[in-house]
């Protein structure tokens, strides 16, 4: 049976799946660690004047992508497949989540009051939390390819609390992925969207052509040969 649309090994122990996590998920191994920005479950459409004067640019009418929130069972599986969790948005997911004392918050260094001055990751370790500030400026806002795409250097100060293989099975655009392989870490990503999936595939691929500095670039894929 397959159970994913497409798969592409950009390197080796770098796997990309073009399809649903619910149904992927269960079909792979086991990860040192979960790093994922699942939706979350909101319909800003109804905050559509909120969007416009804050900032949202190309990304107002795109107002379904947070609808779907993931089911508890989802949550349960990434628990249970990974040895350590860090999910972004998890102040949504406190129903779904355990009680824990580390928190990831990333201040956007805002001048102005905003609702979205801040986000916040649950992490399943049972450590102190830790604030990175970082502000974006208008062009990397302009360069976003996807309408929750988090800098690469906040992913990167992310990964630096987990270590070994990471999975994230809501990739989007990749920033994820980018974070792993310039650190030279293995990553397993899994998206339903195509048009995502194709910019995470570019962006992944590109980013293991420019590895971070004293990191050892990914080797190519292994190529298998079938009988036929």
């Amino acid at each position: 049976m397959v159970i994913f649309v497409r798969k592409e090994e950009l390197a080796e122990g770098v796997t990309l799946y073009l399809g649903d996590c619910r149904d992927i998920l269960p079909r792979l191994g086991r990860f040192d660690a979960v790093v994922t920005d699942p939706p979350y479950g909101i319909d800003y459409g109804k905050r559509g004047s909120f969007r416009a004067s804050h900032g949202w640019g190309p990304w107002r009418e795109q107002v379904t992508w947070d609808a779907d929130r993931p089911e508890r069972y989802i949550f349960d599986v990434i628990r249970s497949c990974s040895k350590e969790q860090i999910i972004w948005g998890g102040n949504y997911f406190t129903d779904y989540l355990p009680p824990t004392m580390r928190w990831l918050v990333w201040d956007k260094g805002q001048r102005e009051f905003s609702l979205a001055d801040g986000e916040f990751a649950w992490c399943s370790q049972q450590k102190a939390a830790r604030i990175m500030t970082y502000a974006r400026s208008s062009a990397v806002l302009d360069g976003k390819e996807h309408p929750t795409q988090k800098p690469i250097e906040v992913m990167k100060w992310c990964l630096g609390f987990v270590d070994g293989s990471i999975l994230d099975p809501f990739m989007g655009s990749g920033t994820t992925g980018v974070a792993a392989v310039k650190l030279g870490r293995k990553f397993t990503g899994i998206e339903i969207e195509p048009k995502y999936f194709d910019i995470a595939c570019r962006r992944i691929s590109e980013a293991l052509k420019q590895p971070d500095f004293f990191v050892e670039p990914a080797k190519p894929a292994k190529q298998e040969a079938f009988e036929i």
